[in-house]
């Protein structure tokens, strides 16, 4: 496959969150319309949030996804990766290694490091998983496989869980739950921003080439 630019990158996340963005900024204009009865309301805030959800977990996979096949793609050698890349290429062998008790498997991760940090990586495809419920401990655990700051994120753990993925899976279980007009705006607001920002660092991380091992 080639390999893509850091503008072919920056273009296919761009293309995605767009697409998201209308669809929630339609979402958001019928929540905010007055005209429509209470009961109407609290349909069109339940099936928001549920929606705003779908567009957090699905923007998030597929940048994180993308960011890592932009960085499969490149073939660097192991040695030249960044410590959560090598990590990453590393998982399957230390996964076994851990789950026995035979000394004999660690034998090849042993050798790994002694000979094969010159070989060119090899990278997993779609590695990354949201799991199907995008909580904050999950969301940081994808920015620390991809070498990201999850503290920008920090202050917004209790909204991702509580008001985000706790009442998306209440909804989606059939379970009545009334949702404010003025919560859910603010919710719109913060998942956006979140959204935003997730983009940002990916581009930068692009641009800084944060992939790469620091020999400085």
């Amino acid at each position: 496959m080639k390999r893509q630019t850091a503008e072919q990158l920056s273009d296919r996340l761009s293309d995605d969150l767009i697409w998201r963005k209308k669809e929630l900024s339609e979402l958001k204009s019928l929540v905010e319309n007055k005209g429509f009865s209470p009961q109407k309301h609290n349909l069109l805030t339940r099936s928001g949030i549920c929606i705003l959800y779908s567009h957090w977990e699905g923007f998030v996979k597929l940048a994180a996804n993308s960011y890592l096949e932009y960085v499969r793609l490149k073939k660097l050698r192991y040695e030249q990766l960044s410590s959560n890349f090598l990590s990453l290429a590393m998982k399957d062998k230390l996964k076994e290694a851990k789950e026995t008790n035979k000394a004999s498997l660690y034998i090849p991760v042993c050798d790994f490091f002694l000979v094969e940090l010159h070989n060119k990586s090899s990278l997993p495809k779609e590695a990354i998983s949201t799991a199907s419920n995008l909580s904050s401990e999950v969301f940081k655990e994808i920015t620390y496989i991809l070498g990201l700051d999850f503290s920008l994120y920090s202050t917004k753990s209790k909204l991702i869980d509580e008001k985000l993925l706790k009442n998306r899976n209440e909804i989606a279980h059939g379970n009545y739950l009334m949702i404010d007009t003025e919560e859910y705006i603010e919710l719109h607001t913060e998942v956006i921003g979140m959204l935003d920002t997730f983009k940002t660092q990916i581009e930068n991380a692009v641009l800084n080439e944060d992939f790469k091992r620091n020999l400085s």
